[in-house]
C-alpha cells in the first residue's frame, strides 16, 4: 500500500472524511507549534472547532478513556516534547463513522517510533467528532514478552 502525505490527499475527499483529514492536518500544525513560548491548552481551539466537546471521548491504544478536557491536557503535555507526522494509507466513510489508516511517526525525547494506526471517528448529527477509538500496530516488545506468540509468524 502506497502512503501519501495527508496534505496531498485532503482535497480528494469531502464530507466527514474530509473533516477527519482536516483534524489530522490541524493536529500536525499544532504539534509543530507546541514548542513555541505561550503554547497552552487554549492553543487547541482550532481542533476544538471540529469536536463536539461536551460529549467527546477518546479511547486510546491502552484502553484509556479521556473526555475533551483530559484529552487537551494530554495533548498539551505530549506535543510540547514530541514531533509527530502521519502518512495517509486509507480512509473509509460510513454514515456517521470514518475509519482512517495512517503510518504515524513520532519522537519523544530520545525515543522514536513508527506505528500503523487505525482511528475510528464517530460523528454527531451536526458533523462534529464525538468519539475516537485508536488502534495501533507497532514494533515488537522485549523478546521475553513474546513467548505467547510461539509458532505465530510475525513480520518486523
Amino acid at each position: 500500500m502506497v502512503s501519501n502525505e495527508i496534505s496531498d490527499v485532503v482535497d480528494r475527499h469531502e464530507g466527514l472524511s474530509r473533516t477527519v483529514l482536516e483534524y489530522s492536518l490541524v493536529m500536525k500544525r499544532l504539534v509543530d507549534s507546541a514548542k513555541q513560548p505561550g503554547f497552552s491548552a487554549d492553543s487547541w481551539a482550532p481542533l476544538a472547532e471540529l469536536i463536539a466537546v461536551e460529549e467527546f471521548d477518546r479511547v486510546g491504544p491502552f484502553k484509556e478513556v479521556m473526555d475533551w478536557n483530559d484529552y487537551v491536557a494530554f495533548l498539551t503535555n505530549w506535543a510540547r516534547s514530541s514531533d509527530w507526522e502521519g502518512s495517509f494509507k486509507r480512509i473509509t466513510e460510513l454514515p456517521g463513522l470514518v475509519f482512517l489508516e495512517l503510518e504515524e511517526r513520532s519522537t519523544v525525547g530520545e525515543y522514536s517510533s513508527v506505528v500503523n494506526s487505525l482511528s475510528v471517528y464517530e460523528f454527531d448529527s451536526a458533523g462534529k467528532i464525538r468519539h475516537i477509538d485508536v488502534y495501533l500496530q507497532m514494533a515488537l516488545p522485549e523478546p521475553g514478552l513474546l513467548e505467547g506468540y510461539d509458532g505465530v509468524e510475525i513480520s518486523e
